[in-house]
């Protein structure tokens, strides 16, 4: 089971609000609706968590950059949603090294298919999984201006979500919307 919550920062506190991620499919539109949230240029959390696997913080101030922290990557990596956030940035992959590896294993060398099995031994399965890290990802310092420091964050397991809105003074502001 997914939560997801904006926690928008305002002249008077911290304002939540529920939201939908059925329409969200890439960061660039999670940022966009973090932004909306927020009705100045103010710093806008997006906190995502699946029930005791993995949790995610985005952090949009203004125009900025979204900074991004993911507890667990490998388990991120398996949901829809998780995915939003794993972005080959964040995972230390250059863009378009899929492509790349698509293009390898094509035969472009004249043989026919099968003449030479030199090439398939399934080490691009393995790569692949090798590419999502077991563990956190990200930016671990991205609440420490807000009262949560690397250290605790990456202690967190379950109710991350919860723990972090209390450790900003927002969980009854959380509560409302959970």
């Amino acid at each position: 089971m997914y939560f997801a919550a904006l926690l928008a920062r305002t002249e008077d506190g911290w304002k939540a609000s529920d939201t939908e991620l059925d329409d969200v499919e890439t960061l660039s539109d999670l940022a966009d609706l973090a932004r909306e949230a927020a009705p100045e240029d103010d710093t806008v959390l997006v906190l995502i968590e699946q029930e005791d696997a993995w949790f995610g913080v985005v952090r949009i101030d203004g125009e900025d950059d979204p900074r991004i922290y993911v507890s667990d990557a490998a388990a991120a990596a398996r949901s829809s949603y998780g995915e939003i956030l794993l972005t080959d940035e964040l995972l230390g992959r250059n863009p378009g090294d899929d492509d790349l590896a698509d293009l390898d294993s094509l035969d472009l060398d004249g043989t026919e298919d099968g003449e030479d099995g030199e090439d398939d031994d399934g080490d691009d399965a393995a790569g692949s999984a090798e590419a999502v890290p077991h563990g956190p990802v990200g930016d671990a310092e991205i609440l420490d201006d807000l009262g949560v420091g690397e250290k605790e964050l990456k202690a967190l397991a379950t109710d991350a979500v919860t723990e972090i809105a209390e450790s900003l003074g927002a969980s009854e502001t959380l509560e409302m919307v959970r």
